[in-house]
């Protein structure tokens, strides 16, 4: 059962059309364990919350999968369905299988990453506080909410390091660029440790 913070989370990222476009379609990936993630919810919410319109700062669209197959070409031929499902978007539908992050984490962000468990073991790993929510859509058409921090900080508009995996470089770039977006926010520094 849904707390009043989530039921509001809910109705705001639901109103999005982009999202429940994405929650609407994604079953027919036939995808296991998938989760719309990270910016297009957070986001959502801080342009629900300042009055901007829908989209604004939306970079793109974040969907975990979780797939114990780890080859690229399992991974290439879901990203190409999705690219075919999702052609029409507002914004790119960025599809990753998260079993697989391990494999070029350190690649792209400078230190090494243990392997996932699951889509909520990423969507637990995201540099920020605000950042770690997720929605799927169970058997039943209902929307599923994982938020392991709660709402507190999101709908305070507050930036809390998440030091679990990402490095204090992207935690700062990333706080920097919504800032710039998002001039209400209040971004902690790095070596904040008050956890939410």
């Amino acid at each position: 059962m849904r707390n009043a913070s989530g039921e509001r989370f809910l109705e705001i990222v639901t109103a999005d059309p982009t999202v429940r476009a994405i929650l609407e379609r994604a079953p027919s990936l036939g995808a296991g364990d998938w989760w719309l993630t990270a910016g297009i919810l957070f986001q959502t919410v801080w342009n629900s919350l300042t009055g901007r319109p829908a989209g604004t700062g939306i970079r793109d669209a974040d969907f975990f999968y979780f797939d114990e197959d780890t080859s690229w070409d399992a991974e290439d031929a879901v990203i190409r369905a999705g690219a075919e499902l999702f052609a029409d978007l507002q914004v790119p539908v960025e599809i990753r299988n998260e079993a697989r992050v391990h494999l070029w984490y350190a690649d792209r962000f400078g230190i090494p990453a243990p392997p996932f468990r699951d889509c909520a073991d990423a969507i637990d790993s995201f540099a920020a506080v605000c950042c770690c929510y997720g929605v799927t859509v169970g058997g039943g058409g209902e929307p599923r909410v994982y938020a392991p921090h709660g709402y507190d900080d999101l709908f305070a508009m507050v930036v809390r390091p998440n030091r679990r995996l990402a490095p204090q470089h992207v935690y700062e770039t990333k706080a920097q660029r919504w800032q710039q977006t998002w001039p209400e926010l209040t971004v902690l520094p790095w070596e904040h440790r008050e956890d939410p």
